[in-house]
C-alpha cells in the first residue's frame, strides 16, 4: 500500500462528509449516497443496538482528499441480509466455533444489487485494492470470523475472486427496458397468452374503480408517509414479524432525498388502500417496499410491477428490480438474473466447506436461471 494514503474508520456515517463520501459513491445507485445511509442510522433503523455498528471506510490520498470509500458493518447476527449464510452460522457453532461478530458490507435491509467499493471516478485503480485490505485488517481487528460483500456489482465480484474471496451467485427477477415506446410496446414483445392475460389484470383494477399514482418529491408529504408506513408495518408484522425500519427512516427520507424515493399510491373512492415504495437510480427503478389496507385482486402486480415497468419506459430507464423472491415475477416479463456476493472466512477448515458447498451453488443457481427461463413470456424473435 502507498504509505501517502491514509485510511479512516467511522462508527458513524453522519461525521463523514456527505459531499466526499458522495463524490465516490456517484449518483448512479440511491442506496450508497450518504442520505440513504445517514437517513438508516439517524433513525434508529441502524445501530449498535439493533446489530449494525457502522465501520466505514474512508480512504484519502496523497493531498489527503477522500477517494475511496465503503459502508461496512460489524454484525451479531445475519438479519436483513438477504443473502443467507445461517447454514455457516451453525455449521460452525456446532464445530465449536464462533461465527459472530462478522462484517458485512451491504446495504441493510436492502436486497439491491450496487457497488459496495466506491472509487471516485477517474481514481487509480489501487484504491480498490487499498478498500479490500483496509476491510481485512478491520477484520482483524476485530477477530471476526469472516466477512462479506453482498448484491455487489459483477466487476467487483470477479475482481475479488481474483484477490481469493470465494464467489456465491443467486438470482433475483429483473424486467429489462429494451427501448419500448410505452406499455403497449412492451407488451406486443410477449406472447398472445401472456400479454392478454396482462391486460386482463390492469383491466380489472380499472374495473374495481382503483387509481393510482406515482408520488415522488414535494409530493411524499408526512401524511403520505403516515399512509404508507401503516401499510409496511402491516406486511412485516404478517409475514416476517419485525419492522426494521422505523417511522422516522421516512420522515428523514423525505426531508432529504425525495426525489430519489417514488411511492406507488393506490386509492379507492377517493381513500387510500395501498403503496409500493420504489427508489430512482440512472439506470433502474428499485422496488422495495409494498402493503395494502385492502385486498383488491391483481392490485400487488399492477402497483408493484406494471406501474414500476411504465415509469421505467416513460423515465427512459433500463432496468426494473423487483426486490427478493417470486417467480410468479417471470410471466410479467421479469426475468431471472445473476447477483452476486463475494466471502472471506478466516478459519480454513470452515472455508474449506464453503467453498465446496459454492461451486455447487453456482451451478445450481446457473441451471435454475436456465430452467426459469423456459418460461419466458416474451416472443421468442
Amino acid at each position: 500500500m502507498d504509505k501517502k494514503n491514509s485510511i479512516e474508520i467511522y462508527d458513524r456515517i453522519g461525521d463523514i462528509s456527505s459531499k466526499d463520501w458522495d463524490a465516490c459513491a456517484g449518483k448512479e445507485n440511491p442506496f450508497v449516497q450518504h442520505a440513504f445511509l445517514n437517513a438508516l442510522e439517524i433513525s434508529g433503523s441502524v445501530t449498535p443496538e439493533t446489530g449494525w455498528l457502522a465501520q466505514h471506510i474512508v480512504v484519502k490520498n496523497e493531498e489527503g482528499a477522500p477517494t475511496a470509500c465503503a459502508p461496512l458493518y460489524l454484525k451479531n447476527h445475519s438479519y436483513g441480509e438477504y443473502i443467507f449464510d445461517w447454514g455457516w452460522a451453525d455449521a460452525f457453532h456446532r464445530a465449536g466455533g464462533a461465527y459472530y461478530p462478522k462484517l458485512q458490507a451491504a446495504i441493510p435491509f436492502t436486497p439491491a444489487t450496487g457497488p459496495r467499493l466506491l472509487v471516485k471516478k477517474g481514481a487509480s485503480d489501487k484504491y480498490f485494492d487499498i478498500l479490500v485490505s483496509a476491510m481485512l485488517n478491520i477484520a482483524k481487528q476485530h477477530n471476526v470470523s469472516s466477512l462479506h460483500l453482498t448484491f455487489l456489482t459483477k466487476a467487483e465480484w470477479e475482481r475479488l475472486g481474483i484477490l481469493s474471496f470465494m464467489q456465491r451467485t443467486s438470482s433475483q427477477f429483473h424486467w429489462e427496458n429494451k427501448n419500448y415506446r410505452d406499455f403497449d410496446d412492451f407488451l406486443d414483445s410477449l406472447i398472445s397468452r401472456k400479454r392478454k392475460s396482462i391486460k386482463k389484470e390492469r383491466r380489472r383494477v380499472r374495473e374495481e374503480g382503483i387509481k393510482l399514482s406515482c408520488l415522488t418529491g414535494d409530493e411524499l408529504s408526512e401524511e403520505k408517509w403516515d399512509i404508507f408506513y401503516n401499510y409496511y408495518t402491516d406486511t412485516i408484522d404478517r409475514k416476517w414479524g419485525r419492522s426494521y425500519l422505523t417511522r422516522d427512516f421516512f420522515s428523514i427520507l423525505g426531508e432529504t432525498m425525495s426525489n430519489l424515493a417514488m411511492l406507488v399510491l393506490a386509492e379507492h373512492n377517493d381513500a387510500p388502500v395501498a403503496g409500493a415504495l420504489n427508489f430512482l437510480g440512472t439506470k433502474t427503478i428499485f422496488g422495495r417496499n409494498w402493503g395494502c389496507s385492502q385486498d383488491f385482486k391483481f392490485l400487488h402486480f399492477e402497483a408493484c410491477y406494471y406501474q414500476a415497468i411504465e415509469y421505467a419506459i416513460n423515465h427512459k430507464l433500463q432496468w426494473v428490480e423487483a426486490g427478493a423472491q417470486g417467480p410468479h415475477k417471470i410471466q410479467r416479463g421479469y426475468l431471472p438474473r445473476e447477483v452476486y456476493s463475494a466471502h472471506w472466512i478466516k478459519n480454513e477448515s470452515l472455508s474449506t466447506a464453503v467453498e465446496g458447498f459454492l461451486e455447487h451453488e453456482r451451478r445450481e443457481v446457473d441451471h435454475q436461471i436456465s430452467e426459469l427461463m423456459k418460461y419466458s413470456p416474451f416472443r421468442p424473435d
